[in-house]
């Protein structure tokens, strides 16, 4: 390793570690916060019992899920003062601003209606209690939008000015950072992705109950407003990313050039479905590769031009001088392909769930009610074959709720390596962002602890999330079926109790 550049790797590397691990909690509870708010509106607009121990048996999960996201959370900003001092006294007038707005929503907007949320179920008017539940599901939404605009900076940086003598960035337009198209079109893929994923872990943990023909009516509720999720989610997503990679081909051609191992510029360009390069000598010595797919991807048409790695980098040292302006090729080339490969397989085996699923037929023994129709296959070739597809489906199905979470930390990867080397894109190197006074045992120290202590975390929430989603939803007591009409309920003296 160069001694030189040790503490600026090992705060990469610490920063990426807390940020992915960070990134597994923000979208589920961007999604659950939505979907637990949609099933408590079906239950007040139908008193089905159904629906409110739905409603209950989620949110408890998103409850677990969002207190670990702001725990690590807190941590990020922590490191741009220990590991990126330099960073933070640059673009802290640009940079501070969307941040500030993020954390009001998230520690008052937020945590306000939460707290209503989780202490007034006897306290409440349904109305307003469901209603407290879609302001913490807009507050979700706003807080990724703030964040999403500072990074989206980083990305294509608008709206500042360069003051030389205090040698940092100032903010001269707001709006602009806000609402230029590279913040636009990364909110709408980050939201889309979020969906697929609490989709996909809405259909996996129904899939693990009514495999076992467990708590069947709220499970096939479930089950279904997961698939339905996630099959829209997956569309979006798709159509989001589409825009994004256009957006990318014109602000960034070198990360989407690395992203899909394209050497030179050719015209046409091919879309590379595998590709092994050979990184010092500029060229791939195995390509499998669809004719003219990239230009079209890149462009909306099959002739245009995409400039390759070769030529932008030549481009860059021009423009910003001497240096290697090539991002991690091989992180970045697979990087981008198991985002859309687990992305899309999430995808798929929703619409396979939904098909299975229609006109009332139930893969597992156990699922079907009076109120159901006869039960039909949907393939009608020999009994043994409802079973095995039964058997089959339930264990995919459980499987899949990871593969979003494996998507979102491979799409942050991607969209942060292939900028490198650029902290700032075009302004600031990342060499020159590092604390200059940090040293590679105190960066190494810091890692070590908190990697040890995220692990321990991971650990807890896992078997939280395990033994509740084993719990299942709960039992209705008197006050969950007749909640008071009035703020304060029958005993407004009594005081407010945590609902779990």
């Amino acid at each position: 390793m160069d001694l030189a550049l040790a503490p600026e790797t090992l705060a990469r590397w610490q920063f990426g570690i807390t940020t992915v691990y960070h990134f597994l909690f923000v979208p589920l509870t961007i999604s659950l916060a939505a979907l637990v708010a949609g099933l408590e509106t079906a239950w007040v607009r139908t008193g089905k019992e159904k629906y409110l121990r739905a409603t209950k048996f989620w949110g408890k999960l998103f409850l677990i899920n969002i207190a670990m996201g702001v725990v690590t959370g807190i941590v990020q900003e922590f490191q741009f003062g220990m590991n990126w001092s330099d960073y933070s006294r640059f673009v802290g007038d640009v940079f501070g601003a969307p941040l500030a707005f993020e954390a009001l929503i998230a520690f008052f907007f937020e945590s306000t209606f939460i707290g209503l949320w989780i202490f007034g179920w006897d306290k409440l008017p349904q109305r307003i209690h469901c209603a407290c539940m879609w302001m913490v599901s807009i507050g979700t939404i706003l807080s990724a939008y703030f964040i999403l605009a500072a990074n989206s900076w980083m990305q294509h940086p608008v709206g500042y000015r360069i003051n030389a003598a205090a040698g940092r960035a100032e903010l001269t337009d707001f709006w602009r950072v806000l609402s230029q198209d590279t913040t636009l079109v990364v909110v709408f893929h980050t939201l889309t992705a979020a969906f697929l994923t609490g989709g996909a872990f809405m259909v996996g943990i129904a899939a693990y109950h009514l495999a076992r023909g467990k708590h069947v009516p709220v499970m096939r509720t479930s089950l279904r407003v997961g698939l339905i999720t996630l099959v829209v989610a997956g569309v979006l997503t798709a159509v989001s990313g589409d825009q994004l990679a256009k957006v990318m081909f014109k602000q960034q051609p070198m990360k989407m050039a690395a992203a899909e191992a394209l050497w030179d510029s050719e015209a046409p360009a091919p879309f590379s479905v595998f590709a092994y390069g050979d990184v010092e000598k500029g060229h791939n010595t195995v390509a499998i590769e669809i004719p003219t797919a990239l230009s079209f991807l890149a462009n909306g048409d099959f002739s245009s031009e995409v400039p390759g790695i070769n030529d932008v980098n030549r481009s860059e040292q021009q423009k910003y001088g001497p240096g290697d302006y090539r991002p991690n090729i091989p992180v970045t080339y697979w990087g981008f392909r198991w985002m859309i490969g687990f992305g899309m397989t999430s995808f798929a085996i929703g619409l396979a769930g939904l098909w299975l699923t229609r006109k009332k037929f139930w893969l597992a023994p156990g699922l079907r009610t009076a109120e159901d129709e006869p039960p039909r296959l949907a393939l009608t070739r020999g009994r043994a074959l409802g079973p095995r597809l039964s058997s089959w489906y339930w264990r995919i199905a459980l499987l899949t709720t990871a593969f979003p979470l494996i998507a979102n930390s491979w799409g942050w990867i991607f969209t942060e390596m292939g900028r490198q080397p650029w902290v700032v894109y075009g302004v600031l190197r990342t060499t020159d962002a590092v604390s200059p006074g940090v040293s590679q045992g105190e960066v190494l120290t810091s890692m070590i602890v908190f990697t040890s202590l995220y692990a321990v975390l991971a650990v807890i929430e896992v078997r939280l999330l395990a033994k509740y989603v084993k719990a299942g939803p709960p039992e209705l007591t008197d006050s969950d079926l007749n909640p008071p009409t009035k703020i304060g309920g029958d005993d407004a003296d009594r005081p407010m109790a945590f609902s779990y």
